[in-house]
């Protein structure tokens, strides 16, 4: 993902207001239910002193019931290195960030199932700030998410930063995408759609809808908080209703279009490359990326019992036939 579309080792950030990373750290505060934090655990005690942070986010997270789901976590590391006894899986996780591991554990006397991915924490900073050209984080943790696990202290803090950098780059990324006029919803809804479609995930518009009602409030109040930080003028037209009005240049706007046009290919791309490590990390990984596309897309396929024992063959011919029956938008 990182190492494939980097565009410098320079990471761009910019002082963030108080209110932004106050309500930031107040949504990253909340409680998660104790199967959650049961993962976090077992996570904690796999990887032991390598972990920093632990991230919570997503469906698990907006609905606060994790049955029937797989929560889905961000495990962050100081260093590759520490968190695996294997050079192998450390590589790998440093050229293409991040590995995706499947776990479940015991909790509250059910079974309970998470995704983690390992990132660094200097590539967490680096994903989400405006240096960054495609969307794969900054997309992701401009949404809401909670903080599990922070040590030491400072690093939530840290990590505080880097939640309230992607709202902004997010924003940035955005804003000239928007019609002249919009509200805070539209403004998402445009920008979630973009993200989504820079991955294989392009979400019907319903479930983008949902995504901004679960945290409407939130939105609203992180989008007043950051648009004075914008590098153009944005004005509030109706506080009621919350919407802005801004004038931006049409070269700037053609050149937003142009940006999520091939943020969209490049990220189709690392998605199918993602996905074949993922084949790899992830135990029972086939079955998984074929759920996960259905999930996101609608589109199922089967998969003929011999091609479940070459996994990369079989990736890439039922990539071919997803493809065609409009999986990949």
């Amino acid at each position: 993902m990182y190492r494939l579309n980097r565009r410098s080792n320079k990471t761009v950030n910019t002082v963030l207001p108080e209110v932004l990373l106050d309500l930031i750290r107040q949504r990253a505060a909340l409680p998660a239910g104790g199967a959650v934090q049961a993962l976090a655990d077992r996570i904690r005690t796999t990887y032991g002193d390598a972990v920093r942070g632990i991230l919570f986010y997503g469906s698990c997270l907006r609905s606060g019931d994790d049955r029937g789901g797989m929560v889905d976590l961000y495990v962050i590391v100081e260093r590759y290195r520490d968190a695996y006894p294997s050079r192998f899986w450390a590589v790998l996780n440093k050229i293409l960030p991040p590995n995706v591991f499947y776990l479940e554990t015991q909790a509250e006397g059910r079974v309970v199932r998470a995704k983690y991915a390992v990132l660094s924490l200097a590539d967490l900073k680096a994903g989400t700030s405006g240096a960054w050209f495609h969307s794969y984080l900054w997309g992701r943790f401009a949404q809401p998410a909670a903080i599990l696990y922070a040590q030491p202290p400072e690093v939530a803090e840290q990590l505080h930063q880097a939640l309230g950098q992607a709202v902004l780059t997010f924003l940035t990324r955005v804003v000239p995408c928007a019609p002249e006029r919009f509200s805070t919803r539209a403004l998402w809804l445009k920008g979630l759609s973009l993200s989504y479609r820079a991955e294989l995930r392009a979400e019907r518009p319903e479930k983008v809808a949902g995504l901004f009602q679960s945290s409407a409030d939130y939105y609203d109040r992180i989008t007043t908080a950051v648009l004075p930080l914008l590098p153009y003028r944005v004005e509030p037209i109706d506080a009621n209703e919350v919407c802005f009005e801004t004038r931006i240049s049409d070269w700037r706007r053609t050149g937003c279009r142009i940006g999520w046009r091939i943020r969209s290919l490049q990220g189709k791309i690392l998605s199918v490359v993602r996905l074949l490590k993922g084949a790899f990390t992830f135990s029972g990984g086939l079955d998984y990326i074929l759920w996960k596309i259905e999930r996101h897309t609608g589109v199922s396929v089967e998969v003929p019992p011999r091609l479940r024992r070459h996994p990369i063959l079989a990736l890439c011919v039922l990539a071919w036939r997803l493809y065609r029956r409009g999986a990949f938008r």
